[in-house]
């Protein structure tokens, strides 16, 4: 669907935060709708490439805002190819092109928050890509058997080992503050969506920063939650779509979201099964989810959402987007 550049001017003003692929796989549907789009995005990342280049350079992690620009940018495809492009060899081997070019605006602008703006204009991106901060975060899960780990990419995995649910989690440095421009735009918004993405480690991650919980509760537009299609690893094994609503409350505050979108359409049987050998199941609704989100005063929006490309299962983006139009319409 092909809309005018003025009718996505008028758009509705939407802030979505998270991280990740769920996030970029949102916004590619979003800027179908609107041009006014702020992404925040989680700098806790700390493996792959993100992760080389954050300790080699002291530079924020680039990979999740690499992403969400290329979501949001109306550029060729080639210059889309060259940007996703990952060296299979050699000492930039698993490196992205994409991430290289942020590292490199880094350098010449001595700033990370000027490098995306600058990379944001070249690229043409729709709305703009924040950090959710430019402190240099650590995130912490503590477990329910009382086990620490420490890591962003480290959690899923010695979880994993561990098997115990995650209790909470938390970042250090304890104080770190959000960009002025990012309460602006939530100030101003007319919805505002978290998730989808990694519940602990692209979408919490930004309720920590500081004021951020406040400022998201106190603004006028409704808060949506995304809920996944599939549980995670390490993660979110098991869990319901309750379960994620939870721990979104847990690290927020009770009365702090006013929708819930969950996926409802059945996976195919041969690309479940791919899924389930790695230890990803679908995100279901539990027995009694729905009448505890309307206990909690959570509008539940249950929709077909599954989108499949060469196998892997994604939200689809468009109708998640118009979901959200018609939220901010309202």
């Amino acid at each position: 669907m092909k809309r005018g550049k003025n009718v996505l001017d008028r758009g509705p003003k939407v802030v979505a935060i998270g991280g990740g692929t769920g996030l970029s796989v949102l916004l590619r549907g979003l800027k179908k709708y609107t041009s006014n789009i702020t992404a925040i995005v989680t700098v806790a990342d700390d493996g792959g490439g993100s992760g080389i280049l954050r300790e080699d350079l002291g530079m924020l992690p680039p990979g999740d805002i690499r992403s969400c620009i290329l979501a949001l940018a109306n550029t060729e495809p080639t210059m889309e190819k060259l940007l996703q492009f990952r060296f299979k060899e050699g000492m930039l081997k698993g490196q992205s092109f994409g991430n290289l070019l942020l590292a490199a605006m880094n350098e010449i602008y001595g700033s990370f928050e000027v490098a995306i703006k600058e990379t944001s204009n070249v690229l043409a991106v729709t709305g703009k890509v924040l950090p959710m901060t430019l402190e240099n975060v650590t995130l912490y899960a503590v477990l329910e058997n009382g086990h620490v780990i420490k890591g962003e990419s480290k959690i899923p995995l010695k979880n994993k080992e561990l098997g115990s649910r995650i209790d909470y989690i938390y970042m250090e440095p304890k104080i770190s503050y959000p960009l002025d421009e990012a309460i602006t735009a939530i100030e101003e918004a007319d919805v505002i969506a978290l998730g989808p993405g990694s519940l602990y480690t692209s979408v919490i991650p930004n309720l920590l920063v500081n004021n951020m919980v406040g400022k998201i509760h106190s603004a006028r537009a409704p808060k949506v939650y995304i809920s996944n299609v599939m549980t995670q690893p390490g993660e979110t094994d098991g869990y319901t779509v309750l379960d994620h609503v939870n721990a979104i409350l847990k690290h927020s505050q009770e009365d702090f979201l006013d929708y819930v979108i969950a996926n409802i359409e059945e996976i195919p049987e041969e690309t479940l099964r791919k899924y389930i050998f790695d230890g990803s199941e679908p995100v279901v609704l539990g027995d009694s989810d729905e009448d505890i989100l309307e206990k909690k005063g959570i509008k539940l929006i249950k929709e077909n959402l599954v989108d499949i490309k060469n196998d892997y299962i994604r939200h689809d983006s468009m109708k998640l987007s118009q979901i959200l139009m018609d939220i901010a319409n309202k």
